[in-house]
This record gives C-alpha cells, sequence and structure tokens, in this order.
C-alpha cells in the first residue's frame, strides 16, 4: 500500500513539475511583431506605415539590470526606439508611447515615457551607435531609476513608479531597412575605462583628416578659413567597392560660407586641396552647385546646397567588374537607378568634348554619379586609379559640420 501510494506522489510530482515549465515557456516567451530575429540581430520586416516591436521573454532584475543594442543600419529614417514595457505591451507602438513603458529614441534623440510626445533627452543616434538602457539599484521603494547610454556613456536618467520585475527589454521599429544587433547580456560599468575611450569616436572609418574634427559621425572644420590653403580635408581609410559603392553627408552647420565639397580622390590625394581641385580626384562643391574634376576650374553641374540638403556620391561599378577577386554580387544595377534626365544639367550633358582631366588615370572606365536629397544630379566617366577612389570630403569655412554615412545602403 505504501509502494502504491508513493508511486502515485510521484507521478503527481513529475505532472507539477510539467505544469510548472509550461506555466514558465509561455511566461519567458518573447514577443515580437513586424520583426525578424536572426540569432541576435532584429531586422524590421514591416511596410513602414506600421510599427515594429520586440519585447524580450525575461523582464530586468538585480542580477541582469542592463541591455544594449548596437545599430546595423538605420534604414530609410533610423526610426529605432529602446527601453523597458510591460510583458503584454501591444506591438504595434512603439516603446515609451503607451503608459508604463520608456524609452530613448534615435531618431529625434528624445525620452518617450508613456506618451507619444516626447522630451528632448540626448544626441542623436546613427550607423555603429550603441544604446543601452538599464536600472539602478539603488531606486526607492515604489520608483526605478531607469537610465541610458550611447556608446558607453551615460546620456541621462529618469525616475518611473515601477519595480524591475515588471519591465522587459523592448526595441521599436518603424521603417524599411532598419537593423540592430541585441545584447540582452550587456555589462553596465565593468570597463569604465575602455568605455570612455570608445565614446564618439569613430576615427577608425578615416584613413587621413586634416584640420578635421571627429565626433561620431559628425565632422567639423576646425582650421584657419582665411585662404584656399586652409583646406580641411578627410578621406576614408578604405576606397569604395562593389559592396560599399555609396555615401552621403548631411549638412548640420554650413558655417560662414558652405566651402564643403564631397567627392572622390585617389588615396595620396594633397592634404591641403579642395577634393577636385588636383589630378585624380572628382568633387561636387556645395556653395556654388559646380563639379570639380582634377582642376580649380568648375563646370556648372547641379543646385547648390544649404544647411539640412543631404549630398551624396557613389561609383557605378561595370557588372563584369571585379576588385581583388572580390564578389561581384553587390554590384550596381544600372536599370534601378533613377534616370539622370529628370535632373542631368544641359550645360554637362552638351559638355562632351571638355578636357579629360583625369588623364593620369590609367585604370578601368567607371561612373562616377552625385546625388542631392536623394535625387541624382549627374554623372561623370573615370577612370580608376591604381587603389581605388576614396570617399573625401572637404570644407573651408569657419563653422562647417557635416554628418557622415559611409555606407547608407548596407543592409
Amino acid at each position: 500500500m505504501d509502494d502504491i501510494n508513493l508511486h502515485y506522489r510521484f507521478l503527481n510530482w513529475r505532472r507539477r513539475i510539467r505544469e510548472i515549465r509550461e506555466v514558465r515557456a509561455v511566461r519567458y516567451r518573447e514577443r515580437l511583431k513586424r520583426m525578424l530575429r536572426d540569432g541576435d540581430v532584429l531586422r524590421y520586416q514591416g511596410n513602414s506605415d506600421e510599427v515594429g516591436c520586440f519585447v524580450a521573454a525575461r523582464p530586468l532584475s538585480r542580477r541582469n539590470r542592463y541591455f544594449e543594442v548596437t545599430i546595423l543600419d538605420t534604414g530609410v529614417r533610423g526610426m529605432i526606439a529602446v527601453g523597458l514595457v510591460p510583458q503584454l505591451y501591444k506591438l504595434d507602438h512603439q516603446p515609451g508611447w503607451l503608459p508604463h513603458s520608456v524609452a530613448f529614441h534615435a531618431d529625434d534623440g528624445k525620452l518617450y515615457n508613456g506618451n507619444t510626445v516626447g522630451q528632448q533627452f540626448g544626441p542623436k543616434c546613427c550607423r555603429g551607435d550603441r544604446i543601452g538602457c538599464g536600472v539602478s539599484l539603488d531606486s526607492d521603494d515604489g520608483q526605478l531609476t531607469v537610465f541610458f547610454t550611447k556608446n558607453g556613456k551615460e546620456v541621462g536618467s529618469v525616475d518611473i513608479p515601477a519595480s524591475p520585475d515588471a519591465l522587459f527589454p523592448a526595441v521599436g521599429m518603424h521603417t524599411l531597412g532598419e537593423e540592430v544587433l541585441l545584447d540582452l547580456n550587456a555589462e553596465w560599468g565593468m570597463e569604465e575605462d575602455d568605455g570612455q575611450m570608445i565614446v564618439d569616436s569613430h576615427e577608425e572609418d578615416w584613413g587621413r583628416l586634416h584640420d578635421i574634427k571627429v565626433t561620431g559621425s559628425l565632422l567639423e572644420y576646425v582650421g584657419k578659413g582665411k585662404s584656399i590653403v586652409d583646406v580641411g580635408l578627410a578621406q576614408a581609410r578604405r576606397p569604395l567597392n562593389t559592396r560599399f559603392h555609396y555615401y552621403e553627408l548631411e549638412i548640420t552647420d554650413a558655417g560662414e560660407k558652405c566651402y564643403i565639397a564631397l567627392g572622390l580622390a585617389r588615396r595620396d590625394y594633397p592634404k591641403n586641396r579642395h577634393p577636385g581641385w588636383s589630378r585624380g580626384s572628382i568633387a561636387y562643391h556645395a556653395d556654388d552647385g559646380k563639379l570639380f574634376q582634377g582642376s580649380g576650374v568648375g563646370d556648372a553641374f547641379g543646385p547648390r546646397c544649404f544647411e539640412g540638403d543631404i549630398m551624396g556620391c557613389g561609383i557605378m561599378f561595370p557588372r563584369d567588374y571585379s576588385l581583388d577577386g572580390g564578389d561581384d554580387a553587390d554590384d550596381w544595377d544600372l536599370d534601378v537607378m533613377p534616370k539622370p534626365s529628370e535632373v542631368q544639367n544641359d550645360l554637362y550633358a552638351s559638355n562632351e568634348d571638355e578636357e579629360d582631366e583625369g588623364e593620369d588615370f590609367e585604370g578601368r572606365k567607371v561612373t562616377v554619379f552625385f546625388t542631392r536629397n536623394g535625387k541624382v544630379v549627374g554623372r561623370r566617366e573615370v577612370a580608376l586609379p591604381a587603389g581605388g577612389l576614396y570617399p573625401t570630403i572637404g570644407m573651408m569655412s569657419t563653422g562647417e559640420k557635416v554628418r557622415v554615412d559611409l555606407h547608407p545602403l548596407s543592409g
């Protein structure tokens, strides 16, 4: 009899353990909508009219009180939100929009605390930036201090009425192409010295900097700005290729005269010459809308550019082009480019007899194109020098600042 009772107790115990496991499996299940998770990578899967949201399986705790998200791609608008929400948060709303949630939004640098109207909080974030969110261990009863970081440096904090075990890490996205790397096991405050060394530093993206200060993706002219030899030059570490064939800058401050130039140049280009002025370079100049190709005299090419405008430059490689045996799968598809006839300058179209200022190039011919606010301004054929053409930006008057994205089409 005792053996039978023991057997039934054992069966009940096994059934109870199974029920507990089933409850925990339901309770600790991540939730996501209009997002695809591939390992630690989250990608937006909507149509840019609807929010996508991810909520982690487990809430923050005293043992795991911090997480981070690295922006791999900002997509169309970079509307990425990082924060904390209740477990059953509505997944068609950005974190921070609904009550009992709080989030830092990358596109505008605002804090959203249970409201669709945000408050100015910190800097905007772009590709390559790390956004962190955590809770303070010394919070008062009934109040929880939530803090946010950017690239290892604290941005700010806010007190909310909640307990840590009621808030789950969440990520929101809203436009095509947005992609982040999720680290739910990130640690805060463990390597502060190393973190401080890399805060807001993208200098590794640049091979040469002359009279240019780098702060994150922002380039600022710090030269004298008094004569044509006072050029500030920034040249990327790597040339454009079939995989990364286009880059952009946004004019965040036009400075005194908006002497900003965007283009391509050979690797040994003179540091005190604006892009386009010397051989082995081609550039679109914002102040007069002219194209300079290996000469100090420019050709009328497109509209002038001002603060807020986005200028772009890229190369259309031939389909059979290969750089050091690289993969051609990402070669530019000429058929999907906007037709240049819609925006191309008539002066350029009729200027076929112009002297070839790039005659020092002996490489294969490629087509360099320039854009303004997403529309093609025009194109020029140039010969690719040995080693390729490097993204090169010039500035020459006090106060000029630009924000650069070297890989806007990656994803």
